[in-house]
């Protein structure tokens, strides 16, 4: 085994307490000291330098059967994480190796390195893997192109636009030749962002009206393509704004994931009989065989600046959880990072 020296005794990490009701609380999680983990045959120990975190992983703090595992209590928590092999007892992984893995929410961990893969600090910087070059990059890639099936022309339409995933969405429908692209986000300076920056054609605060009408008023004309991040109010104006044969992907509903009651659906969705519109969910994880195909055609983008992203970064595993917070309220910027 290679190893470099002067490890610590222990590991901080992120344990879930308790299962939140409505809004997560700080009880319900804690910040735990683990004896530092020693990797078996066939591990790396891994430091973590960059962690995740993402809506998604509200769902799998209920014991509500998901798409994905619950977290277990009173263990520690997983999300995505780079970082670099500090120690490794695996063939083809060298300590000094940068690795993308999903056991994140700690500052070490070891692991099959099977369930590493290796990024280039030279390519890109470490924390995009997480964000514009990992997976909410390829969730934007693949519901845009593959879910929503986006053709050139089209008006498309982006909820929680200011975020890692729909920033993403609206970029790549302009490069790829949208005649219109029309973002919401839940403030002034994020409407900004969209329309000086990342090159939203129209954008509004969905605070500061009914969403039917101010969608209304940006595409007069209808969309053919809503990204979903938002669900609620968002969902129901984009089905009475769907053109003839309109397609909407659901990548979220962000808006009633800590709702104690079911949430009502959108109540116009007899529209889609007149429209012959389209819903359909997705999940990144069933388009993994887009990946190279996404790296080859984004990474160009990102490196030219065709392709602009934002990261919202907070420093120290002890502010994992008011970042997590943070995404649920929407206090981010692109992508929320935890540096530790």
């Amino acid at each position: 085994m290679t190893a470099t020296p002067a490890l610590p005794d222990v590991s901080r990490e992120w344990h879930l307490a308790a299962r939140p009701v409505g809004w997560p609380k700080p009880e319900d999680f804690a910040l735990v000291e683990a004896p530092m983990p020693t990797p078996g045959e066939g591990q790396v120990l891994v430091r973590n330098l960059y962690v995740s975190v993402d809506p998604y992983m509200r769902g799998r703090m209920s014991a509500a059967k998901s798409y994905a595992a619950p977290y277990e209590l009173g263990k520690v928590m997983q999300g995505g994480a780079v970082g670099e092999v500090v120690a490794s007892r695996a063939e083809g992984f060298a300590v000094g190796d940068h690795v993308l893995h999903f056991f994140g929410w700690r500052e070490y961990a070891a692991f099959d390195a099977k369930n590493a893969v290796k990024v280039d600090p030279q390519a890109a910087p470490l924390s995009t893997y997480l964000g514009v070059l990992g997976m909410t990059g390829l969730t934007a890639y693949a519901g845009l192109l593959r879910t929503a099936a986006f053709k050139e022309g089209d008006v498309v339409f982006v909820s929680g636009a200011a975020g890692a995933v729909g920033s993403q969405v609206g970029q790549i429908a302009k490069l790829k030749g949208a005649s219109r692209v029309i973002g919401s986000a839940g403030s002034d300076e994020k409407v900004k962002l969209l329309v000086e920056e990342y090159g939203f054609d129209a954008a509004f605060n969905y605070k500061s009206g009914p969403v039917s009408e101010q969608l209304r008023a940006a595409a007069p004309d209808g969309i053919d393509v809503y990204f979903d991040n938002v669900g609620g109010d968002h969902l129901e104006a984009a089905v009475g704004s769907l053109n003839l044969g309109g397609r909407i992907a659901v990548c979220g509903m962000i808006s009633v994931y800590n709702n104690t009651e079911p949430a009502p659906g959108p109540r116009n969705l007899a529209r889609l009989i007149q429209t012959r519109g389209r819903i359909e969910g997705f999940l990144v994880g069933d388009h993994y065989d887009l990946q190279p195909q996404f790296v080859q055609e984004v990474g160009p983008w990102i490196a030219s600046g065709a392709l602009k992203y934002r990261e919202t970064v907070v420093e120290g595993i002890e502010n994992n959880l008011e970042a997590f917070f943070g995404v649920l309220r929407g206090d981010n910027t692109g992508k929320m990072i935890v540096k530790l």
